[in-house]
């Protein structure tokens, strides 16, 4: 499966990028996220719980980031297994692009399920994926938004 989005946030790249490695800011806005942990600036450890259709599951899991491109450009790719419930794999390339002192945020995300949560149906899980992958991004530009409001702005 595979998503392509992009998101506006009031916020300039460096912030933007910045917030993007803060552990406690991903850890606020990943869906059922319980803990994440940074090992180093380039991985990531997290344990998550979700619920796809009737199934719920604990993930453990880890994300390694690819910073090569920093600023502008990095990767992510990793993967967690969620027990008898099956297990995800994938990745996303992020852009940043400058737009009038303000972020556009451009991402491709793949990845691979197996195991029970596989067995749901393509249908359920990429509408699934979009929900995440939107309550996500829309719960990261308030955090940005609020914690670094631009000049000339109310907080």
């Amino acid at each position: 499966m595979e998503l392509n989005d992009e998101i506006h946030i009031k916020a300039p790249v460096a912030v933007v990028y910045a917030a993007l490695n803060d552990p406690a800011i991903l850890q606020e806005c990943i869906p059922g996220c319980e803990e994440l942990t940074k090992h180093s600036d380039t991985e990531l450890e997290a344990k998550v719980v979700l619920k796809v259709g009737p199934v719920k599951a604990r993930f453990s899991g880890d994300v390694t980031l690819d910073t090569a491109g920093a600023p502008h450009r990095f990767s992510l790719t990793g993967s967690g297994n969620g027990g008898v419930a099956g297990f995800a794999k994938g990745g996303a390339d992020v852009t940043l692009e400058d737009v009038e002192g303000e972020t556009l945020l451009k991402y491709t995300a793949k990845a691979d399920i197996g195991g029970k949560i596989a067995q749901l149906g393509s249908r359920l899980m990429t509408s699934t994926a979009k929900k995440l992958a939107g309550k996500f991004f829309s719960r990261f530009a308030e955090i940005v938004d609020e914690k670094h409001p631009l000049q000339g702005q109310e907080s």
